[in-house]
């Protein structure tokens, strides 16, 4: 018997529907994840069954892809201490930088089977006094609890909505190749669906950040972005109920929605505690290890972003 918490009916439906789930065979696809695990003896993951299915829905049932995601999940976790190590939400610091609101899950979701709307601000913080590596440890803090608690993300998957304004040159600057490639390895390693990225209040700095990012991403994603010169533009897209107020919407004060962002990381503070004993040990990876050198070295190419 699966211990899995109850869904909305229509996320159940959706599951079906788009990602191939069939109830009665759960059990049957959490047997076989699980017997591959147990076989592999470089990996140490989480293996409660709603973790796992997450997995498996996050790659439309697909064994065999769920097999690679977790891999590289882990593998990236282990890879990038700087983003995955340290992540008590109670150290000061890390309180710090989740009030600066970054990174956004809204609380409103585009229908009951819609997806979640991530809101990012890109040039929320100084980067004269924030490093962009403990920027990015708090967001992926935030994406880690969308994995492990929201259906609607794992599901319906998210809409980016990208907020530009105060986006500097210095900024920008701190986002190195290897850093880029390190972002988007982790992008990849989450089993969450990007349905679209629309930009909001582009600045001087934007044509260089897309230039920076094109590259990794995929034909389908690239057609899936879309550029707004003005909130009206964009409430075409994304309805005004949805957005918080100081975007032209009713979904809450952007204060109180950072808040409420600190508070869930500190209320979910023992997942992280605990998560750092779930880490790959590569010494015992079957055939070459995969390590920071080998991934994120200077050789080899980069890789195009795929989203579906």
């Amino acid at each position: 018997m699966t211990s899995l918490r109850p869904m909305a009916p229509e996320l159940s439906e959706k599951a079906k529907n788009e990602l191939n789930e069939v109830p009665a065979r759960i059990p049957e696809d959490l047997a076989a994840l699980k017997a591959w695990l147990a076989k592999q003896p470089h990996l140490n993951p989480r293996t409660d069954d709603q973790f796992l299915v997450n997995f498996l829905r996050g790659c439309k049932y697909s064994l065999e892809k769920t097999k690679e995601k977790l891999d590289n999940y882990y593998t990236v976790k282990s890879a990038i201490p700087e983003f995955f190590d340290n992540r008590d939400p109670a150290n000061a610091k890390i309180q710090e930088n989740a009030m600066l609101g970054v990174n956004l899950p809204l609380p409103h979701t585009m229908g009951p089977d819609g997806p979640r709307i991530v809101l990012v601000r890109m040039g929320a913080y100084d980067p004269s006094k924030y490093s962009i590596v403990d920027i990015m440890k708090v967001c992926y803090m935030i994406t880690d609890l969308l994995l492990l608690n929201d259906d609607t993300s794992i599901i319906a998957g998210h809409m980016v909505l990208v907020d530009l304004r105060g986006l500097s040159l210095s900024a920008l600057s701190q986002f190195s190749p290897t850093f880029i490639k390190k972002m988007t390895s982790v992008i990849e390693a989450f089993p969450i669906r990007t349905k679209g990225i629309h930009f909001v209040n582009p600045s001087t700095g934007f044509d260089t950040l897309f230039k920076m990012f094109h590259g990794f991403l995929s034909k389908k994603i690239q057609e899936r972005i879309a550029v707004h010169d003005t909130f009206e533009a964009l409430h075409k897209v994304i309805p005004k109920s949805f957005l918080p107020e100081e975007y032209g919407g009713s979904g809450g004060k952007l204060a109180t929605i950072i808040a409420d962002c600190r508070d869930n990381l500190l209320n979910n503070r023992q997942i992280f505690l605990e998560d750092v004993k779930y880490r790959n040990d590569e010494r015992k990876r079957p055939g070459k290890p995969k390590t920071a050198s080998t991934l994120f070295g200077v050789e080899g190419s980069f890789r195009s972003l795929e989203f579906d």
